[in-house]
C-alpha cells in the first residue's frame, strides 16, 4: 500500500490554513512541517497552530534543531507519527520510549548528507525513515536525487517491515521509480500546492502508479 501524502509548509496561519483546505477533500494522510528558524532557514506555522481535520492522519515532520524539548506539545497534538532529525540534538531513544507510550509512532529523517549508518542502531526501534531529497522549510523548487534511493535499500535490507517515506522533487515521472524501490509514504509539496487544480494533480500522480 502507498501513500501519497501531501505535505502542508507553511510560514505563518493563513497560508497554513489555505494549504490544508486546498488538500483534505481528496487526502486521508497529511505531511505537515514544522522549522525552527534555526535547523531550517525560515520559521513554519508555531506548534500552538497546528491543526488538521477529523478522521485525517497526521505525520508531523519536525526540523528542529532541538525538537525534544517541545515533545510535549507535540504528543499533547495527537497525531499519528511524529519525525525528527538523525542530525538533530537530544536523547532521541528518551523521544521513542515517549512516544511510543503515548501510541505516537516515532519517525526518524535523513538529510541528503547523512548515511543510513547513523541510525543502523535505532532502526530496530523505530517506525519510519524519511528520506529527505528537498529543500529545507522551502516547499517547491527541489529535485528528487534518485541517488538517494540506495538509502531505502539499506533500510529495507536491514529491516524488511519499517515505513520508508520520501520527502522532494516528487512528479509523475519519478513517483514510480521511487515507489519500486520501496518508498511506501510519498510526500508530496510543490507539486500538488503550487498547481491550478491540486485534486486533479493527485489523480495525476495515483495514475503514474495505475492505483485506484
Amino acid at each position: 500500500m502507498v501513500d501519497i501524502c501531501p505535505t502542508i509548509d507553511a510560514e505563518d496561519v493563513e497560508t497554513y490554513r489555505k494549504q490544508v483546505e486546498r488538500v483534505v477533500s481528496f487526502t486521508h494522510r497529511v505531511h505537515i512541517d514544522l522549522g525552527d528558524g534555526s535547523f531550517t532557514p525560515n520559521t513554519l506555522v508555531p506548534i500552538d497552530q497546528v491543526w488538521w481535520p477529523g478522521g485525517v492522519r497526521a505525520d508531523l515532520h519536525v526540523m528542529y534543531k532541538h525538537p525534544f524539548e517541545h515533545l510535549n506539545s507535540l504528543i499533547a497534538l495527537g497525531p499519528q507519527l511524529i519525525i525528527v532529525h538523525a542530525e538533530a540534538d537530544g536523547d532521541f531513544m528518551g523521544f521513542v520510549k515517549q512516544v511510543h507510550q503515548h501510541g505516537i509512532e516515532a519517525g526518524v529523517a535523513l538529510l541528503q548528507q547523512t548515511p543510513v549508518d547513523t541510525i543502523l542502531p535505532a532502526l530496530e526501534h523505530i517506525d519510519h525513515v524519511l528520506v529527505f531529497s528537498g529543500n529545507l522549510g522551502h516547499q517547491g523548487g527541489s529535485t528528487a536525487d534518485l541517488k538517494l534511493l540506495e538509502k531505502v535499500k539499506v533500510i529495507k535490507q536491514v529491516r524488511p517491515n519499517i515505513e520508508v517515506g520520501w520527502d522532494g522533487g516528487v512528479n509523475e515521472q519519478n513517483i514510480g521509480q521511487l515507489v519500486a524501490a520501496g518508498v511506501e509514504v510519498v510526500n508530496v509539496g510543490g507539486y500538488l500546492q503550487h498547481a491550478d487544480h491540486p485534486e486533479k494533480a493527485y489523480e495525476i500522480l495515483k495514475g503514474a502508479l495505475d492505483v485506484s
